[in-house]
């Protein structure tokens, strides 16, 4: 464990200690209830409402802050953290990174532990690993207690790095940091993640040695097996919960009931639902998302439409969300006629014109040869003003290419394409179209496709490989693929060399102009 760089400065002693868990990184901390929102008055202007507003990256916390003490308005500190708080839970880190690294300017604002390790979480996320540690390595003595310590650890954990975990864990136990559950539950993440199942038995015996395992110790340990579909060994720590008195909530049985469902138990499932309903109380709203998703898993759509009915007794307003996750278990259960009808009622509750709702309806009537009712419908949101996402293009591709539709193919992927500032490469899809077009021997889609691929930042060898087999198809031979492939970083492989030798031998083909 030894074996990572140890820390430049000593850890404060437990004694100095300041702030509890609850302030340290927030994805592994149990689900709370809403924070109060930073909005009073329907029509008020507070420094909250004014940092919210920047919802442009480009724009700058620090510019409002200032003008806000300019107006001779007073700044708290409760007031900060509450908007950092708000900021974080919607993934617009840069801002609250700015707010932390101001407050740091200001004298009059005493920062605590816990404050250090959110402003180090933030840190990691903006800026990487790399400056997350030298934050902390800059930071005063007294401020390496417990949360910083632990937000450390979560980066590590973020990052999969084993050794520089496993590292930090033991000096946070050699200076007496490890009193409470959240560290044990980053490292059983970890482990997890990287498949180290041998060492989770030891890593809790440890935890029951420094602190006592909680509920969301158990529901990690529960996942391990549940993602393996091991039912006997998700069992034996259920058992292990109830013996060590951890009282099992509405998730511990929703992650049973999900695998019960996989490993086909249905009875076994329905009685982990019954459990589950009964522990889902208001604030727990998207356990209701949950059940109806999982009732549908069982083709259920008597509980389905009972717990739609439920959710919506219980709160004044549908949120997307719920309303995403009733139309995907009406179109899995294959009730078209009723989820259409629940879409009707989405566009006239919600004004979010968010495409990723619609294009649940599109993605069923693709799939289920409903080309020409998936185009009218496509026609009918575009007039009601939604906007479509990369998903939507990518669902008419796979559509056109059902219909060998090539010159749709294509133009969907741009249209995808350019809706997106990286694109994470559908190989799948890259790898249909090519087999589409090697059947055809179409050489123009082929060099198409490729001018494509090349504005996305995706170009592999098999691409390549591919036009060749195209070029070979047609009996023609292709022009500077050497010349293309060194442009594009691509390395030849021996299918290429192959490949390239049988198209020599062919006839020109025509120059095309998309060959620069």
């Amino acid at each position: 464990m030894l074996a990572a760089r140890r820390l430049r400065f000593p850890l404060v002693s437990a004694a100095t200690r300041a702030l509890s868990s609850s302030l340290l990184p927030d994805d592994l901390v149990p689900p709370v209830a809403p924070t109060t929102k930073v909005r009073r008055g329907a029509g008020s202007d507070t420094l909250g409402r004014r940092l919210l507003s920047l919802i442009y990256p480009k724009r700058s916390a620090v510019v409002v802050l200032r003008k806000w003490a300019e107006e001779g308005k007073t700044i708290q500190k409760y007031q900060l953290n509450r908007v950092v708080r708000e900021l974080r839970k919607y993934k617009r880190y840069k801002h609250a990174l700015e707010i932390c690294e101001w407050m740091t300017t200001q004298q009059q604002i005493k920062l605590l532990p816990g404050d250090y390790a959110v402003h180090l979480d933030l840190v990691s996320k903006v800026r990487g690993l790399a400056s997350a540690q030298k934050f902390f390595e800059d930071l005063p003595i007294r401020m390496k207690g417990q949360s910083t310590c632990t937000a450390l650890l979560h980066t590590y954990v973020q990052h999969e790095l084993l050794d520089k975990a496993e590292s930090l864990m033991e000096e946070m136990s050699s200076h007496g940091l490890l009193r409470c559950s959240l560290p044990f539950n980053h490292m059983l993440t970890l482990y997890i993640s990287k498949g180290e199942m041998s060492k989770i038995p030891n890593l809790l015996k440890d935890l029951k040695k420094y602190a006592s395992p909680d509920e969301i110790t158990y529901n990690l340990w529960l996942s391990a097996f549940a993602k393996k579909v091991d039912v006997t060994g998700a069992e034996k720590v259920l058992h292990q919960m109830s013996k060590d008195k951890i009282g099992a909530g509405w998730v511990t049985y929703s992650i049973l009931a999900n695998m019960y469902v996989k490993a086909a138990c249905h009875d076994k499932a329905r009685e982990a639902l019954a459990e589950m309903e009964k522990r889902v109380f208001r604030k727990d709203r998207e356990a209701y998302c949950s059940l109806i998703s999982l009732h549908a898993s069982l083709s259920d759509k008597d509980n389905v439409y009972r717990m739609w009915r439920k959710i919506k007794a219980t709160f004044r307003k549908m949120s997307d969300t719920e309303y995403k996750c009733m139309l995907s278990s009406l179109t899995k259960l294959g009730d078209i006629d009723e989820a259409e009808r629940i879409y009707s009622e989405w566009e006239t509750m919600s004004d979010t014109r968010d495409s990723r709702v619609p294009n649940i309806l599109l993605g069923y009537y693709i799939t289920n040869d409903m080309f020409e009712r998936a185009e009218k419908f496509l026609s009918q949101i575009l007039e009601k003003g939604v906007k479509p996402s990369y998903t939507t293009w990518e669902l008419f591709a796979w559509g056109n290419l059902d219909k060998n539709r090539m010159a749709k193919v294509l133009d969907c992927l741009r249209k995808a394409l350019s809706s997106l500032e990286k694109w994470e490469p559908n190989v799948k899809l890259v790898k249909a179209v090519f087999s589409k077009i090697e059947e055809t021997g179409n050489i123009e889609d082929a060099e198409n496709f490729l001018v494509i691929l090349r504005r996305a930042g995706y170009m592999t060898t098999e691409i390549y490989n591919s036009l060749l087999r195209t070029y070979e198809k047609a009996g023609r031979m292709p022009l500077i693929v050497a010349e293309r492939m060194e442009k594009d970083n691509v390395v030849m492989d021996e299918n290429t060399r192959h490949l390239l030798r049988l198209t020599s031998k062919l006839c020109i083909g025509e120059v095309s102009t998309l060959i620069s």
